[in-house]
Protein backbone atom coordinates (compact mmCIF):
# COMPACT_ATOMS: atom_id res chain seq x y z
CA UNK A 1 0.00 0.00 0.00
CA UNK A 2 1.57 3.33 -1.09
CA UNK A 3 1.34 6.17 1.69
CA UNK A 4 0.69 9.80 0.83
CA UNK A 5 0.47 12.80 2.50
CA UNK A 6 -2.92 14.32 3.01
CA UNK A 7 -3.57 18.10 3.31
CA UNK A 8 -6.63 20.16 3.75
CA UNK A 9 -6.25 24.04 2.20
CA UNK A 10 -9.53 24.91 3.70
CA UNK A 11 -10.98 27.92 1.66
CA UNK A 12 -8.22 29.54 -0.60
CA UNK A 13 -8.32 31.70 -4.08
CA UNK A 14 -7.99 29.61 -6.92
CA UNK A 15 -4.67 31.55 -8.11
CA UNK A 16 -3.14 30.59 -4.53
CA UNK A 17 -3.86 26.95 -5.08
CA UNK A 18 -3.09 26.80 -8.26
CA UNK A 19 0.54 28.04 -7.85
CA UNK A 20 0.59 26.00 -4.93
CA UNK A 21 0.02 23.01 -6.79
CA UNK A 22 2.47 23.38 -9.49
CA UNK A 23 5.36 24.12 -6.60
CA UNK A 24 4.79 20.19 -5.11
CA UNK A 25 4.03 18.86 -8.99
CA UNK A 26 8.01 20.09 -9.73
CA UNK A 27 9.37 19.16 -6.34
CA UNK A 28 8.44 15.55 -7.39
CA UNK A 29 9.34 16.62 -10.38
CA UNK A 30 12.86 17.27 -9.47
CA UNK A 31 12.99 14.65 -6.84
CA UNK A 32 12.26 11.84 -9.96
CA UNK A 33 15.34 13.64 -11.95
CA UNK A 34 17.18 13.36 -8.60
CA UNK A 35 16.21 9.62 -7.84
CA UNK A 36 15.58 11.08 -4.11
CA UNK A 37 12.61 10.28 -2.41
CA UNK A 38 9.14 12.28 -3.08
CA UNK A 39 5.79 12.68 -1.78
CA UNK A 40 2.40 11.82 -3.84
CA UNK A 41 -0.02 13.85 -2.09
CA UNK A 42 -3.69 14.79 -2.16
CA UNK A 43 -5.15 18.17 -1.06
CA UNK A 44 -8.77 18.93 -0.34
CA UNK A 45 -10.05 22.31 -0.64
CA UNK A 46 -12.64 25.06 -1.34
CA UNK A 47 -12.90 28.05 -3.79
CA UNK A 48 -14.12 31.78 -3.77
CA UNK A 49 -16.11 31.94 -6.79
CA UNK A 50 -13.83 31.49 -9.62
CA UNK A 51 -14.58 30.20 -13.66
CA UNK A 52 -11.87 28.09 -14.76
CA UNK A 53 -11.46 26.99 -18.88
CA UNK A 54 -8.76 24.44 -19.48
CA UNK A 55 -6.84 24.39 -22.17
CA UNK A 56 -8.84 22.47 -24.87
CA UNK A 57 -11.71 24.80 -24.47
CA UNK A 58 -13.53 27.44 -25.76
CA UNK A 59 -13.81 31.35 -24.32
CA UNK A 60 -16.94 31.58 -25.34
CA UNK A 61 -18.38 29.01 -22.92
CA UNK A 62 -18.34 31.99 -20.38
CA UNK A 63 -21.11 34.17 -20.91
CA UNK A 64 -20.50 37.02 -18.96
CA UNK A 65 -18.14 39.90 -19.26
CA UNK A 66 -15.70 41.14 -16.77
CA UNK A 67 -18.24 43.46 -15.35
CA UNK A 68 -20.67 41.01 -14.30
CA UNK A 69 -17.65 39.05 -12.95
CA UNK A 70 -16.90 41.85 -10.56
CA UNK A 71 -20.86 42.38 -9.87
CA UNK A 72 -21.30 38.50 -8.38
CA UNK A 73 -18.06 38.64 -6.36
CA UNK A 74 -16.25 36.21 -9.42
CA UNK A 75 -12.86 35.45 -10.64
CA UNK A 76 -11.70 34.10 -14.32
CA UNK A 77 -8.93 31.64 -14.93
CA UNK A 78 -7.44 30.29 -17.92
CA UNK A 79 -5.99 27.00 -16.99
CA UNK A 80 -3.58 24.27 -18.09
CA UNK A 81 -5.60 21.94 -17.32
CA UNK A 82 -7.62 19.41 -19.67
CA UNK A 83 -11.46 19.81 -20.23
CA UNK A 84 -13.41 23.16 -20.68
CA UNK A 85 -14.87 25.55 -18.31
CA UNK A 86 -16.41 25.35 -15.07
CA UNK A 87 -17.08 26.72 -12.15
CA UNK A 88 -15.15 26.71 -8.57
CA UNK A 89 -17.11 28.41 -5.34
CA UNK A 90 -18.38 27.70 -1.83
CA UNK A 91 -19.86 24.59 -0.94
CA UNK A 92 -18.07 22.83 -3.38
CA UNK A 93 -14.93 20.22 -2.67
CA UNK A 94 -12.35 20.24 -5.10
CA UNK A 95 -9.83 17.66 -4.56
CA UNK A 96 -6.13 18.06 -6.01
CA UNK A 97 -4.20 14.67 -6.19
CA UNK A 98 -0.66 15.50 -7.12
CA UNK A 99 0.59 11.84 -7.59
CA UNK A 100 3.37 10.28 -9.34
CA UNK A 101 1.25 7.38 -11.16
CA UNK A 102 4.76 5.87 -11.64
CA UNK A 103 4.76 5.12 -8.45
CA UNK A 104 1.03 3.81 -8.58
CA UNK A 105 1.33 2.08 -11.94
CA UNK A 106 -1.05 3.66 -13.39
CA UNK A 107 -1.63 5.10 -17.30
CA UNK A 108 -3.90 8.46 -17.32
CA UNK A 109 -6.86 7.20 -18.14
CA UNK A 110 -6.72 4.23 -15.35
CA UNK A 111 -6.13 7.13 -13.31
CA UNK A 112 -8.94 8.86 -14.23
CA UNK A 113 -11.26 6.43 -14.10
CA UNK A 114 -10.07 5.49 -10.78
CA UNK A 115 -11.27 9.05 -9.44
CA UNK A 116 -14.65 8.57 -11.17
CA UNK A 117 -15.05 5.44 -9.46
CA UNK A 118 -14.01 7.25 -6.08
CA UNK A 119 -16.86 9.71 -6.57
CA UNK A 120 -19.55 7.16 -7.02
CA UNK A 121 -18.57 5.27 -4.16
CA UNK A 122 -18.74 8.32 -1.86
CA UNK A 123 -22.26 9.60 -3.28
CA UNK A 124 -23.43 6.09 -3.09
CA UNK A 125 -23.78 6.74 0.70
CA UNK A 126 -26.44 9.23 0.06
CA UNK A 127 -28.18 6.50 -2.10
CA UNK A 128 -27.29 8.66 -5.02
CA UNK A 129 -26.73 6.84 -8.24
CA UNK A 130 -23.26 8.18 -9.73
CA UNK A 131 -22.55 7.39 -13.36
CA UNK A 132 -20.09 7.82 -16.47
CA UNK A 133 -21.06 9.08 -20.00
CA UNK A 134 -19.40 8.06 -22.98
CA UNK A 135 -17.18 10.59 -24.42
CA UNK A 136 -17.44 12.86 -21.28
CA UNK A 137 -15.52 12.65 -17.95
CA UNK A 138 -16.60 13.58 -14.37
CA UNK A 139 -19.32 11.78 -12.54
CA UNK A 140 -23.00 12.38 -13.31
CA UNK A 141 -26.57 11.43 -12.65
CA UNK A 142 -28.96 10.39 -15.81
CA UNK A 143 -26.57 10.15 -17.89
CA UNK A 144 -28.59 8.05 -20.39
CA UNK A 145 -31.94 10.05 -20.16
CA UNK A 146 -32.17 12.76 -23.03
CA UNK A 147 -32.80 16.19 -21.16
CA UNK A 148 -31.96 14.71 -17.76
CA UNK A 149 -28.38 14.18 -17.28
CA UNK A 150 -26.78 16.35 -14.67
CA UNK A 151 -23.21 16.67 -14.11
CA UNK A 152 -22.75 16.11 -10.17
CA UNK A 153 -18.62 16.43 -10.44
CA UNK A 154 -16.32 18.00 -12.68
CA UNK A 155 -12.77 17.27 -13.84
CA UNK A 156 -9.68 18.12 -15.29
CA UNK A 157 -6.25 17.04 -14.80
CA UNK A 158 -2.77 17.83 -16.42
CA UNK A 159 0.36 15.52 -15.91
CA UNK A 160 3.48 16.25 -16.44
CA UNK A 161 6.28 13.86 -16.38
CA UNK A 162 3.79 11.33 -15.03
CA UNK A 163 3.05 13.58 -12.19
CA UNK A 164 -0.54 14.71 -11.63
CA UNK A 165 -2.31 18.35 -10.90
CA UNK A 166 -5.83 19.79 -10.99
CA UNK A 167 -8.22 17.22 -10.24
CA UNK A 168 -11.97 16.87 -9.57
CA UNK A 169 -14.97 19.22 -8.39
CA UNK A 170 -17.53 17.79 -6.42
CA UNK A 171 -21.03 19.76 -5.48
CA UNK A 172 -21.70 18.86 -2.30
CA UNK A 173 -23.74 22.74 -1.10
CA UNK A 174 -22.85 24.73 -4.24
CA UNK A 175 -24.73 27.39 -5.52
CA UNK A 176 -25.92 26.22 -8.52
CA UNK A 177 -26.89 29.62 -10.08
CA UNK A 178 -23.11 30.55 -11.25
CA UNK A 179 -23.43 27.40 -13.64
CA UNK A 180 -26.53 29.35 -15.38
CA UNK A 181 -23.15 32.31 -16.61
CA UNK A 182 -21.36 29.23 -18.53
CA UNK A 183 -21.77 26.11 -20.74
CA UNK A 184 -20.55 23.85 -18.47
CA UNK A 185 -17.92 21.88 -19.47
CA UNK A 186 -19.02 23.16 -22.67
CA UNK A 187 -22.42 21.67 -22.64
CA UNK A 188 -25.24 23.21 -23.81
CA UNK A 189 -27.79 20.27 -23.36
CA UNK A 190 -26.88 19.11 -20.16
CA UNK A 191 -27.59 20.36 -16.74
CA UNK A 192 -25.32 20.34 -13.36
CA UNK A 193 -26.34 19.15 -9.59
CA UNK A 194 -25.21 18.71 -6.25
CA UNK A 195 -25.78 16.57 -3.33
CA UNK A 196 -27.64 19.00 -1.96
CA UNK A 197 -30.05 19.42 -4.52
CA UNK A 198 -30.35 15.83 -5.12
CA UNK A 199 -31.27 15.01 -1.34
CA UNK A 200 -33.38 18.37 -0.81
CA UNK A 201 -31.19 19.73 2.12
CA UNK A 202 -27.46 20.56 3.02
CA UNK A 203 -25.48 18.35 3.69
CA UNK A 204 -22.91 17.75 6.14
CA UNK A 205 -19.86 18.80 4.28
CA UNK A 206 -17.05 17.74 7.18
CA UNK A 207 -19.00 14.00 6.34
CA UNK A 208 -18.23 14.54 3.03
CA UNK A 209 -14.96 15.30 3.08
CA UNK A 210 -14.17 12.34 5.08
CA UNK A 211 -15.74 9.74 3.06
CA UNK A 212 -14.34 10.59 -0.10
CA UNK A 213 -10.86 10.67 1.63
CA UNK A 214 -11.25 6.93 2.87
CA UNK A 215 -13.01 6.25 -0.46
CA UNK A 216 -9.91 7.55 -2.40
CA UNK A 217 -7.37 5.90 -0.15
CA UNK A 218 -9.83 2.34 -0.98
CA UNK A 219 -9.84 2.90 -4.74
CA UNK A 220 -5.92 4.11 -4.90
CA UNK A 221 -4.81 1.37 -2.51
CA UNK A 222 -3.10 4.31 -0.66
CA UNK A 223 -3.17 5.33 3.17
CA UNK A 224 -2.31 8.77 4.51
CA UNK A 225 1.30 9.29 6.74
Amino acid sequence: MTKIKFEDWGLIPYDEAWQNQEQRLQDIIEAKKAQTPSSSRLIFCEHPHAYTLGKSGAANNLLINDTFLKNINATYYQTNRGGDITYHGPGQLVGYPILDLETFGFQVKRYIDLLEESIIKTIAHWDIKGERMEGATGVWIDSDQKGKARKICAMGVRVSRWVTMHGFALNVNTDLSYFNHINPCGFVDKGVTSIEKELGKKCNFVEVKSILKNEIATVFNMDFA
